[in-house]
């Protein structure tokens, strides 16, 4: 049996139990994807984050869901830059990532951590009838990127639409973004994942990397202000920067131990 540090970090947020929980495993070599799955699952969070360290000094990162491992996770990466930066002693200003969707950056900057991911703007689309009926409140448009993005009139409708999951698992999709024009910051989301023991995911960064390009056009701003509407919350400082985007935000340490495997 062999010891493995993990860490918890509670990301887009000032305060432990804010934002979104994400477990961050470094690791000196990779485990087998199906160890690295099986910890996912066992961790229960909605991403598990493990990254190793290059020859060149850069780092690989792979994130996991509880169910399958995914091609682009925020909150689990700025997690990440956090325990890099805080708990493992990273010197530099930028830490750099090489993962599924190519090369990601985080920089610190003074209290905040910026994440620079590839922009998805969400296009017209076919919509599927479940779509509509999973939400209690119908939206004025629909469009989507790798996720539905279903625009509302009000932050009011995006705070009070309930889902129905009985709907949402029959829709294909990993994902599915509600957002709104917000009343204090630029816009406002949630984010819901069918089939999946998630539910409604407390902050998502990789959802932002379309919900920036989308109401940049929409408000004409290239620095935009966000909040996740979930019951933990999530404030995050964006960008757009002609096909890229950046993300910003705090986190903060809620655990550090170690998980034993064979």
């Amino acid at each position: 049996m062999r010891n493995y540090p993990i860490y918890t970090v509670d990301a887009f947020t000032d305060h432990v139990f804010g934002g979104n929980p994400a477990a961050v495993c470094p690791l000196e070599e990779w485990l087998s994807t199906e160890t690295m799955q099986q910890l996912a699952n066992e961790n229960n969070l909605s991403e598990t984050a493990f990254f190793v360290q290059r020859a060149d000094g850069d780092y690989d990162i792979r994130w996991f869901t509880p169910e399958l491992e995914i091609d682009l996770a925020g909150h689990p990466t700025l997690a990440t830059a956090y325990v890099l930066f805080y708990e493992l002693g990273y010197a530099e200003e930028t830490i750099r990532f090489h993962s599924k969707s190519g090369l990601l950056t985080v920089t610190r900057k003074d209290e905040l951590m910026e994440m620079n991911f590839p922009a998805r703007m969400p296009e017209a689309c076919n919509i599927p009838a479940h779509l509509l009926e999973g939400f209690s409140i119908k939206p004025k448009e629909v469009l989507r990127s790798r996720d539905y993005f279903l625009v509302y009139e009000s932050e009011e409708e995006v705070l009070q639409a309930v889902p129905d999951f009985v709907q949402l698992n029959q829709v294909e999709t990993l994902g599915i973004i509600i957002t709104a024009k917000g009343k204090e910051a630029d816009f406002v989301s949630r984010f819901f994942v069918p089939n999946s023991v998630i539910g409604e995911d407390p902050v998502t960064g990789s959802a932002h990397a379309t919900l920036i390009p989308y109401w940049a056009r929409v408000l004409n701003k290239t620095s935009l202000k966000a909040v996740q509407l979930s019951k933990r919350r999530g404030d995050l400082w964006c960008g757009m920067n002609g096909d890229r985007v950046t993300i910003a935000g705090k986190a903060v340490l809620y655990m550090k131990g170690t998980y034993r495997i064979a």
